[in-house]
């Protein structure tokens, strides 16, 4: 276990983690380990999760919730522990710098400690254990370096939704489940609904049947929706994972976190990337993709200008091209191999829209859609979704066999429109409604 921070242990006024006087106004001081790993086993021992083949959804009431020292998870525990769940607050230290041949870089983006310390605050107030995780070598290894290999082979990564997938809907619930948990709970703007379910069919080892459907649904706010960074998530994770404030606006949410007093009721939300902040993306990669000058071509084949590298640019980009004309030009195609940037000329160039996407490693949250299925589809966050149609599944032949087997298989969707910008390494995710269907990285 790393280390177990219980409130109550440095709460300026003496309150336990079950109970006293703990308030958002405490004072860090020094943590004694053995008092807080004595009142964490001590917690474990009157606080035994439930056996399985409960009678119902609330009766396996254990609840890891992962504070990030925002609000919104801040409400999400505070929820789960007014509607009675045994709540334990988590934070996920993944990032504390980029280590470089010239030192560790991009530390100060990401405020950590502040962050925990207000996530500390959140589970005094609410008389709540503790936990820290420490994820830094996998983030590393499973976001990082999958960051830094898809931008050098010419695609634009989405780091928040391989965090999702690696980090919170794997890792920290892997490890939240082996310690006791019955489910963990984040604070994302979604919605989770089950049909057809039968609890007794879910066992502790997260085994599911037929019977047992979990839809994942848009938030009530559609300006904080976030499932579009969620489709990879399974009914096997879903089966363990609350959403508390996907039921509620943003404003309900700030109102609701400064009537409970927690202390990050006005705190404002965090921006850039999962876990590191906010960081200029093209200073990032220089620390491991090597400038390259190369040739800016337009959609027709002549040459306008030079670049810096065709890894630093992403389809649709308009900024940081530095040329000169009448309309502005935005990158529509790239050439790693021969270091080549295609641009078209002002928005209504066509070679900047397409209506066909092909997507590999994709995810169905419950099935699989058939060929010929009407669906809509976003191929960026806070886009409009686009209707469009499944067309077919491709699969990939065996160069060594000629066989045709699942060595690589993609999916064919086309838009009922061209859409704009089309960027391989972007997520493109389908809905019927309001449902999360699934989704895949775009090719």
């Amino acid at each position: 276990m790393d280390k177990t921070d219980i409130p109550g242990t440095f709460s300026s006024r003496g309150g336990s983690a079950f109970g006293g006087n703990a308030t958002s106004g405490v004072t860090l001081g020094p943590v004694n380990e053995t008092n807080m790993a004595r009142i964490w086993n001590k917690h474990k021992q009157s606080n035994a999760p439930l056996k399985p083949h409960t009678s119902s959804l609330r009766g396996r009431r254990k609840v890891f919730v992962g504070l990030s020292g925002g609000v919104d998870s801040s409400v999400a525990a505070y929820l789960l522990k007014k509607q009675g769940y045994d709540v334990v607050g988590v934070f996920i230290k993944s990032w504390d710098g980029l280590p470089t041949k010239n030192g560790i870089k991009f530390r100060e983006q990401c405020r950590w400690r502040e962050d925990r310390r207000d996530a500390m605050r959140v589970a005094a107030k609410l008389k709540i254990p503790f936990l820290t995780y420490d994820f830094m070598s996998a983030y590393r290894n499973r976001v990082i370096e999958y960051f830094f290999n898809e931008h050098a082979a010419g695609r634009t990564p989405n780091p928040d939704i391989k965090c999702n997938k690696e980090i919170k809907f794997k890792l920290f619930l892997e490890r939240a489940l082996n310690e006791g948990a019955d489910f963990v709970a984040t604070g994302h703007y979604v919605r989770l609904r089950a049909v057809s379910r039968k609890p007794e069919a879910v066992s502790r080892s997260g085994s599911l049947n037929s019977l047992n459907i979990f839809e994942l649904l848009q938030a009530k706010d559609s300006a904080k929706d976030q499932s579009y960074f969620l489709w990879t998530l399974t009914q096997r994770q879903l089966a363990r994972c609350l959403f508390p404030i996907g039921e509620y606006t943003k404003t309900e949410v700030r109102e609701m976190a400064g009537q409970a007093d927690l202390p990050t009721a006005k705190k404002p939300d965090s921006q850039g990337i999962c876990f590191i902040g906010e960081v200029p993306i093209v200073e990032f990669l220089r620390t491991r993709l090597q400038s390259r000058v190369g040739a800016v071509i337009t959609a027709d084949g002549r040459i306008i200008g030079e670049h810096e590298g065709a890894v630093f640019y992403t389809i649709g980009q308009r900024h940081g091209l530095k040329l000169s004309s009448r309309l502005p030009y935005y990158v529509c195609g790239k050439d790693i191999a021969n270091n080549i940037v295609r641009v078209a000329e002002g928005n209504d160039d066509p070679a900047l829209y397409q209506d066909m996407v092909e997507a590999s490693e994709v995810s169905w949250v419950n099935k699989a859609p058939r060929v010929g299925n009407r669906l809509t589809a976003k191929i960026r966050y806070r886009q409009k979704s686009e209707p469009l149609t499944v067309i077919g599944i491709r699969h990939e032949l065996n160069k060594h066999t000629n066989i045709l087997e699942n060595v690589r298989m993609s999916w064919l969707f086309k838009f009922d429109r061209p859409q704009r910008a089309v960027t391989p390494g972007q997520s493109i995710v389908l809905y019927e409604g309001e449902r999360v269907v699934g989704g895949g990285v775009i090719m």
